[in-house]
């Protein structure tokens, strides 16, 4: 009996891994396709892994024959900054892998958007009909994603659309290596704001498992918000983590208006440790009705935001020696900080 195939773009990326994983388990052959090699020691031999760019049409075309399903997961993220690479990675890719996917008859593509689509928080919580509004290139180009996919739709290319909310677990680094370090060695964690606010946030165990019920359920040319089900503060659930590890580490809150203004002029050279998305969203409650995705693909998330959280940063501490000297602009490496690299070392 022939197994069912997924094509996933991005592959080798912190998503597009645990979504092999979690494909593999399901028995299906999985196919990785990524400009960068394939480092998951535990995926190698046990999937395809094509090396190629999104944005060249005649690579993709060819690696997506004989497919079933495909997951969009490639993506340049908002550290990158510069609008010409996001626009060419996250635009002109996104309508490479829907023309390719249409082209060899796909049974279905699922395409990863962001809730940076709603900018700021608005209305809460924000719905799939919210308003959107997002901030910077990186926002811009997943509102432009969507709505190619629902050009496709009407070209009869099935397509369901994932909203997640900022997801981590094992493996998981990025932005977030800042404060699992602080942790690590009792130093003050820092936070805009007083650290009160609501943030939801969501495990990568569950935003794979909404992708997985997106490609097989009946509901189909839909956008699914996705986020955690349990989440407190800032304070509460990074406290959560400071207190279970026996760290020492304090958390600190910035001045919102005036640390977003410095965030703003680094960003503008090219020297902010963070994106805007990061912190203009930061010190406001941020969360996201998940009703539709449970109600029309049958997902309920299973961690909470400590949950979560703690899992990450044990991951990190267990495995910090080998991975604190990799850097990139990627969730599986620590990012360069710039400035704050620039003073650690002055």
């Amino acid at each position: 009996m022939r197994k069912t195939k997924v094509f996933i773009t991005g592959g080798t990326g912190f998503l597009g891994v645990h979504l092999a994983r979690r494909f593999l388990k399901a028995r299906w052959e999985v196919t990785l396709y990524d400009i960068a090699d394939l480092d998951a020691q535990d995926l190698i031999g046990k999937v395809k892994f094509i090396k190629g760019d999104v944005t060249n049409k005649t690579t993709l075309l060819k690696a997506m024959r004989d497919h079933d399903y495909v997951v969009h997961t490639a993506a340049a993220l908002p550290i990158q900054v510069e609008k010409d690479i996001i626009f060419h990675i996250n635009i002109d890719g996104t309508e490479n892998t829907l023309s390719s996917a249409l082209k060899n008859k796909i049974k279905r593509l699922v395409f990863i958007s962001s809730t940076s689509v709603y900018g700021v928080p608005k209305y809460l919580p924000e719905t799939e009909n919210s308003p959107l509004d997002p901030i910077g290139w990186y926002g811009i180009s997943k509102i432009e994603g969507e709505r190619l996919c629902k050009e496709y739709m009407q070209k009869g290319l099935q397509v369901n659309i994932i909203r997640p909310k900022t997801f981590l677990g094992i493996e998981r680094l990025g932005v977030f290596s800042l404060w699992f370090e602080a942790i690590y060695n009792s130093r003050r964690l820092y936070i805009l704001g007083k650290g009160n606010n609501k943030y939801q946030l969501l495990a990568v165990t569950d935003v794979v498992e909404a992708i997985y019920k997106a490609l097989i359920s009946k509901a189909h040319n839909e956008i699914f918000n996705v986020g955690a089900k349990q989440y407190g503060t800032w304070k509460s659930d990074l406290g959560y983590v400071i207190k279970q590890s026996k760290s020492h580490a304090k958390i600190t809150g910035l001045p919102v208006l005036t640390s977003q203004f410095i965030l703003s002029i680094l960003e503008g050279l090219n020297l902010s440790p963070i994106a805007a998305w990061h912190y203009k969203t930061m010190p406001v409650n941020s969360y996201v009705s998940i009703s539709k995705a449970e109600k029309l693909l049958n997902w309920h998330p299973k961690k909470s935001n400590k949950e979560l959280f703690l899992e990450s940063y044990n991951w990190y501490k267990n495995h910090r020696d080998e991975i604190i000297n990799k850097k990139g602009n990627t969730h599986r490496v620590n990012w360069n900080f710039k400035i704050l690299d620039i003073v650690s070392k002055l």
